[in-house]
Order: structure tokens, then sequence, then C-alpha cells
């Protein structure tokens, strides 16, 4: 082999007129370089949630697991809202899902690159898929890249970020004391507000967001404590999908 030397895990070749799929380490570090930099901002999220969940009666395994499996800001912040005494599960659940549901969207816009990966490949890295390294992998297909390593790397840094800082969070909350001293308790309305912010490119977005807002507030005093969120996440992703018909 001449040239730069490439290692690939697989390469997974469909038919004569499709194009190859690879997963390479090389693809994997540069993911990890180019999310590098986003991902320091991940930590003091997680800290943020490791805190936060701390106050809620959250233990640390609790808290450390969830963020290990859940891999999801919004969703772990929101369903902190329905851990108070006996925890229902069903409701957290559902919570999950709704306010998720864009990743349905984001792993069907990947599904014909995603689904001639092994499954035991596929797994693990759609798993870590979030709107960050999902537009990083969207723009080097652009580019002509089919290299997964990308989608799998970028993921992988963001993911222990989360993590690590949840971990950090959870671990020295006592030692930060009121997370409303520190900003904590409006860290996840700036992070959200961003976000909108950073997708919206034309006001016909905004539709969707207005009308989970709406609904989330005006529910939350006629609905059982948490299922404000989720009667929010299902009216946004009901209007954005009317509005994209």
């Amino acid at each position: 082999m001449t040239g730069k030397c490439k290692v690939y895990l697989t390469t997974v070749m469909v038919t004569e007129s499709s194009f190859p799929i690879t997963l390479t380490l090389s693809g994997i570090r540069l993911g990890v370089l180019q999310l590098a930099p986003v991902a320091l901002f991940f930590i003091p999220f997680g800290i943020a949630f490791g805190v936060v969940a701390a106050t809620k009666g959250m233990t640390t395994v609790q808290s450390i697991s969830f963020s290990l499996l859940a891999f999801s800001s919004s969703a772990q912040f929101s369903t902190l809202e329905f851990w108070h005494g006996a925890v229902a599960w069903g409701s957290l659940a559902l919570a999950v899902v709704a306010i998720n549901a864009r990743n349905v969207v984001m792993g069907a816009a990947l599904a014909p690159w995603v689904n001639r990966m092994p499954l035991v490949q596929r797994l693990p890295t759609v798993a870590l898929l979030n709107d960050a390294n999902f537009a990083v992998c969207q723009a080097a297909f652009k580019e002509g890249s089919n290299d997964m390593g990308i989608l799998l790397g970028s993921g992988l840094i963001l993911w222990s970020a989360w993590v690590l800082g949840a971990a950090v969070g959870a671990l020295a909350g006592p030692f930060f004391g009121s997370p409303a001293a520190l900003g904590f308790d409006v860290v996840m309305l700036c992070f959200l507000t961003a976000m909108v912010t950073g997708m919206v490119k034309r006001p016909l977005r905004l539709v969707p967001v207005i009308v989970g807002a709406v609904v989330a507030i005006f529910t939350l005093h006629h609905l059982p404590q948490g299922w404000n969120v989720i009667a929010g996440a299902f009216a946004g992703a009901l209007a954005g999908s009317l509005s994209d018909a």
C-alpha cells in the first residue's frame, strides 16, 4: 500500500452501483478533533445536570448511569421534574421519547449510510447520535466522504465530555451548594435558547417552538407535575410536522 496508511475497521460493499461505506480509525480521529472544542462546552452543562440531579434526590450512581445511557441533555434536565417521591418510570420514558423525537428524523436522513453497516457497529454509532455530530457527518457526506468513523468519533468525544461533567457534578454537588447560587437553575433555559437560535433559519421554524412553549406553560398547573413537558413536546412536534407538510 502506497501513500498515507489508513486502517480500515470495516468496509461494506453493497452493489456495483452503490458507494462503499467505511468505518476507519482515521475517520474516528477526525470526528474527535472536529468536535473537541464543542465537547469542552458539554462539560459545564454536564456538571450542571449532576448538581441539579443531586438536589432532586438522584443518587450519584443514578445520575452517572442516566448520563451514560440516555446522553440527552434536554431530555435529562426535563425528566428531573418527574424525579420526586415514587418515580413514575412510564412518565420518564415518555418524556425522553417525546423530547428526542427529532432523532427519528436524523436517523432517517442517515439511513442510506448507516443501514449498510454491520449491526454490531451500527448500534453503538447511532446510539451516540446528537444534533452536533449529525451536522458534522452530514457536511462530510455532502463533500463526498463515506466514512462513518466521523459520526462515531464525534459522538464519542461529546458523550465522554457529557458523562465526565455529570460525574463531577454528581460527586461534588454538595460542595457547589444551591444550584441557583451558581446559575445552574437557568442553565437549561440558556442552553435550549442557544440551540433554537442556531437551528431557526426562517421564521416558520419558530412555530413549533412557540406552540410547544405555550402548551407547556398553559398546562403547567392543569396536569400532574412534569406532564406539561410531555404535552409541550408533543404539541411542538405536531406543529412542526404540520408546518413542514
